[in-house]
């Protein structure tokens, strides 16, 4: 009986056994399982992690490309703005010598020649003309005796002494006109200045 009793103790410990090992098996399984889910978990959320820097990034790139196509946009407003402003520089500039040349022409006298004097009516007409087109066009004169003398518009050619109206650092005499279109300037004034 003792070997029957042995037996049987025996196969319920084998069978204790046999249930630890399915057990610890399953343990073993689950805990690999979730080990293995852990590891992928980990996995997926370093992916998570690198796609969220790669956005990011991206993002960044994207509002840096914008700031840049909107600074471009502001620079081409900018210089067609400048190219409308200043648009007739080169022109006035050729056209200048010209009104200079007609003013010369008018400061000659007639002598009561009619002929000259009809000469001169068109010279005259001529120039009001031109300075009409030019004054339209926003050309303007600077520099006119008794203005105070301004580096930024006139070149000082001479040094007069004051007399009259006109007193120290002021345009005593004008030598050549200036002109300016908007607020650049196409031909300083030569002036002779009051000490």
């Amino acid at each position: 009986m003792d070997n029957k009793k042995e037996t049987s103790v025996s196969k319920k410990d084998q069978e204790k056994v046999e249930e630890q090992e399915v057990v610890d098996e399953a343990v073993t399984e689950d805990a690999t399982k979730n080990a293995d889910a852990k590891a992928e978990e980990a996995k997926e959320k370093d992916q998570v992690a690198e796609l969220k820097e790669a956005l990011e990034k991206k993002d960044d790139e994207l509002l840096r490309a914008q700031a840049e196509i909107q600074n471009i946009q502001t620079r081409n407003a900018r210089e067609i703005a400048n190219i409308r402003k200043y648009d007739g520089q080169k022109l006035a500039e050729s056209i200048l010598p010209v009104v200079d040349n007609l003013e010369r022409a008018l400061a000659v006298e007639t002598d009561g020649d009619d002929k000259v004097a009809q000469i001169h009516k068109g010279v005259e007409i001529t120039l009001k003309t031109m300075k009409a087109a030019l004054t339209e066009h926003g050309i303007e004169e600077v520099g006119k005796v008794g203005d105070d003398f301004d580096p930024n518009t006139m070149q000082g050619v001479q040094s007069v002494p004051a007399e009259g109206d006109v007193k120290a650092d002021q345009v005593a005499a004008v030598l050549q006109k200036g002109y300016k279109l908007q607020d650049r300037v196409i031909r300083p004034a030569m002036v002779a200045v009051a000490q």
